[in-house]
Formats: C-alpha cells, structure tokens, sequence
C-alpha cells in the first residue's frame, strides 16, 4: 500500500511521561488494561501498514496534568520536545499537537506560544474536561482566545468524566464514557457562545462526534428551555456541527459516519487510526472498513484520508 494517509488522531508514548503516568498511579488510565507500547519503530511499522504518510500524534488521556500545576508545566514542556525531536528526525512522517498544562490557564498560553512559535506545532491538544473544567468554562476563554487570533487548530481529546467512577459502572471509560464526555463538552463549547466569539479556532472533535450527530436535533428542540425571557436563543448545535472538524478514529463505519454525514461538512472529516490505544491489528481492520463502505464514494474516500487534512494542515503538502 502507497503511504498517502494523513492520520491527524496518532498518539505517542515516550517513556518519560510512561513514567509520569506510573508516578501519577495512573498504570490503567481511565481503566483499560495498561498503558500500550510504543516506540518511533513501532509506530512507522503501523504507518505502513495503514498506508500512512504522516502521523499527527498528540499525549492522550489523562493529558499531562496529575494535580501539580508545576509538574504539569514540566511534563508538557518534556513532551513536547520530545514531538519535536522525532519530528526533526522523520520530518515527512510526523508532526504533532502540544499538550498545554490545563487546567492551569496561564502555564497553558505560555506552552502554546511556545510551542506554536519555537517548536512550530501543528495545533495543540486539550481534553474534554480538565479536573472538571470543560470546553465552555469561561476561564478558557483565553486559550480560545489566542487560537482564533492564530488561525490554530485544536484536537480535542476525551478523557474521563468529572466523577468517572460512578458514571462508569466498572467498564473501562473509552468504551462509552469518552463518547458521552466529548458529547458533553462539545455542546457545551457551543452553547456557551464560545466558538461563536472566537471563530478563527478550528477545531477537530474525535471519534466522529460521538453522540453528537444522533443528538443534534434533541439539543435544538430544547434549546428554548435555555432561553431567558426575552433573552437570546443560545447558538444552535447543528450551525456549529457544520463548521466543526471531525476524526474518524474508533469505530464509526458504518452507523456512525452515516449519521455524522447528515450534520457534518465532509470537507472537514479526517482520517484517524488513535493508534496505539486503537492496537495496530484493529487499527488495519478499521481502515479497510472506511476504505470498502459502500456510504462514500471514491472521491469523498480521498478527501477523508488526504485532502481535507492537506486543507487545513498545509505545511503537508509541501512534504509531499
């Protein structure tokens, strides 16, 4: 297979913040069996076998952040270095999305400003909630503030609920509780108005929206129950899941990319294999799933693994 894809949901593990994350008592993050092996080889390995030309990995969950503001600051810095280094080292076949110290506002600008300018990122990664703060809290205005002025990408990540252990009922979080986490803060990103006051952020909301595009419609009917007398209609969900990004990561073929298709611009679905949380056997079956449904058709295929991404990740073109 010809590596041509452009994979924008990639993650790495390098072994400081494996470290980190044992440190932290986070050996099983949000509850699956451990944390999964990765390694540059490892990683081009699973590119070839997925046809990838470019990985855009981001730190996933639980992000960098353990209850230390200073030790998150650090962590973040670690890592995105280390993106950096490998970057420079396959610079056709990597890039990255830095990982700022949420909930920690201040920290976070200064890593994005110096991530952004100094490490050249293509974008940075936040979660659904940072210790319970989540997409529309008023104190991440700044941060949305300083990626609409920049034209930045953003790559949301779920992580686990703000009390994951009730809500969870013992399963591990990735298999419902990341759905309904992004599900939460999105919406709450849009109601709150602030993609509508920052609209030059661009960001990519995982897993094909989730829930999202199956509950699109129940947000709108509700929507006059948030309406204050005489107040303004709070904006609408389905303008928003029209001007949002989306990955294609998990498990959407073929439920949920049909269902993401009828509220989505399909000039802004990427491909993502969430590899190596997704194991690089499953990550195959995936793509050839996406590769042989009958809901697309050839040209929006090519759109989804390469020009949508070549779009809003320009800098790829020139590599190729």
């Amino acid at each position: 297979m010809t590596n041509t894809r452009i994979d924008v949901h990639a993650h790495f593990v390098p072994e400081h913040y494996r470290h980190a994350l044992a440190a932290a008592g986070h050996d099983h993050p949000d509850g699956i069996k451990a944390i999964p092996e990765w390694s540059p080889e490892l990683a081009l390995a699973a590119m070839d076998r997925l046809g990838v030309a470019t990985s855009l990995l981001s730190i996933s969950s639980p992000g960098v952040h353990f209850g230390d503001d200073a030790k998150a600051a650090e962590l973040a810095r670690l890592v995105n270095e280390d993106a950096m280094r490998l970057r420079e080292q396959h610079p056709e076949r990597f890039g990255f999305f830095a990982s700022v110290p949420l909930p920690d506002v201040d920290a976070s600008l200064s890593e994005m400003r110096f991530a952004l300018d100094d490490l050249g990122a293509d974008g940075i990664t936040i979660e659904t909630n940072h210790h319970g703060m989540y997409l529309g809290d008023e104190r991440l205005e700044p941060i949305f503030a300083e990626a609409s002025a920049r034209e930045t990408v953003i790559f949301i990540h779920p992580t686990s609920p703000h009390g994951a252990g009730e809500l969870a009922l013992g399963y591990p979080r990735p298999m419902l509780e990341f759905m309904f986490d992004t599900t939460r803060s999105v919406t709450n990103l849009v109601l709150s108005g602030m993609l509508q006051r920052h609209p030059g952020a661009r960001v990519i909301v995982p897993h094909a929206g989730a829930a999202l595009p199956v509950l699109a419609n129940r947000i709108e009917l509700l929507l006059p129950l948030l309406t204050p007398a005489g107040g303004a209609t709070p904006p609408s969900i389905r303008s928003a899941l029209a001007r949002l990004h989306f990955d294609l990561a998990g498990a959407p073929v073929d439920e949920l990319l049909t269902a993401l298709l009828s509220v989505a611009d399909p000039t802004r679905i990427h491909y993502g294999s969430d590899y190596p949380f997704t194991p690089a056997d499953a990550a195959v079956g995936l793509a050839e799933r996406l590769e042989s449904t009958t809901s697309i058709d050839d040209d929006m295929r090519q759109s989804f693994f390469v020009d949508n991404a070549l779009a809003l990740f320009p800098r790829l073109g020139v590599l190729a």
